[in-house]
């Protein structure tokens, strides 16, 4: 799928804006609480006179939809009842682990996506929303959408963030469009703490008409994402200082957030960071961001990049291109 990066009409001067990949759907990153201690044994009570083991099994199941391996292992541990109920997450969570080495090849395993895909519906069947997400991104990616959307919707009410985050981008991507369940889902994500939530509904936010638009709305969700380490929202909340929509004017905030941008990989950053070292003279270090995003395939790059290299020594070109050449990207959520 194409990924458009505009975000405002064409012609604005805020076209540039970056924008998220249709296909940049999340998989499973579900933050879980700890457990609570287990008991003495099943049939003892909690400090507050609660047992443990009285929680329905169904109860008990929709809890733990999103666990991962060690949450669910300790969880199975808590009392006989506990492990009962939860054996059918732990047969899950070993057909996850199967579908997830089908589909990347791991561990001497061929690539396969429909025994990917057979695994993860297994797992899906026994009540992991993990594994909801993972057929559902196969399903989307096969054009199947309508049983993509039944996944992603069935783990979203589980409450999976990462279900939440793919079920809201999903909707914007249907035909029609269903803004509203959309941007639902989105914000139940975002609270979770979702980064790539918290930036695609700051973007709907952003690029909507009518009641839709809060810029205010756009730009704390924005932060909130960059804050948690996503490039693109970097970017975009560096163009939001740059052009003081939604943020006062900040040039300081604005060069703060491209750098870390272009630190994380943003091409575009990489290129307009590049061209403001560029502008204060700073040459070498515009040298590596403008060879960096030369490479990643921003065009205008390479025209600045030449005017650079020309005034540089051959012994500060060779140093640019050698830190381009051992540059590594700083983590990104």
């Amino acid at each position: 799928m194409k990924d458009h990066h505009r975000t405002w009409p064409r012609g604005s001067s805020s076209s540039r804006f970056s924008s998220l990949p249709i296909a940049n759907l999340t998989v499973n990153s579900v933050r879980l609480r700890s457990l609570p201690p287990p008991p003495e044994s099943s049939s003892s009570s909690s400090a507050g006179g609660g047992d443990f083991s009285a929680l329905p099994y169904d109860v008990l199941a929709k809890v733990a939809a999103s666990f991962d391996q060690p949450n669910l292992r300790a969880a199975s541990l808590v009392c006989r009842s506990w492990r009962e109920a939860l054996q059918p997450l732990r047969e899950a969570m070993v057909l996850l682990m199967w579908g997830k080495r089908f589909k990347h090849g791991q561990r001497g395993v061929r690539p396969n996506i429909d025994k990917a895909l057979d695994s993860f519906m297994k797992a899906a069947a026994r009540g992991s929303a993990l594994a909801m997400v993972d057929a559902g991104l196969i399903h989307w990616e096969r054009g199947e959408k309508q049983m993509a959307l039944h996944l992603y919707l069935k783990a979203a009410e589980l409450g999976n963030p990462s279900a939440q985050c793919n079920l809201g981008i999903s909707y914007l991507q249907v035909e029609p469009p269903n803004t509203e369940q959309a941007l639902k889902w989105l914000y139940k994500a975002s609270i979770s703490g979702n980064v790539r939530a918290q930036y695609q509904l700051a973007l709907s936010l952003h690029r909507g008409s009518g009641s839709n638009r809060n810029m205010d709305e756009a730009v704390k969700w924005y932060l909130k994402a960059a804050e948690g380490g996503y490039a693109r929202a970097m970017y975009n909340t560096s163009l939001c200082y740059s052009f003081g929509e939604g943020l006062t004017h900040s040039h300081k905030l604005a060069r703060k957030w491209m750098k870390r941008a272009a630190d994380r990989g943003h091409s575009k950053a990489q290129f307009e960071h590049g061209l403001a070292l560029f502008s204060e003279g700073d040459l070498m270090k515009a040298l590596v961001y403008l060879e960096l995003a030369t490479r990643a395939g921003e065009k205008g790059a390479s025209h600045v990049k030449n005017a650079v290299v020309h005034r540089l020594s051959a012994a500060s070109r060779d140093h640019a291109m050698h830190l381009a050449d051992s540059w590594r990207a700083l983590p990104s959520s």
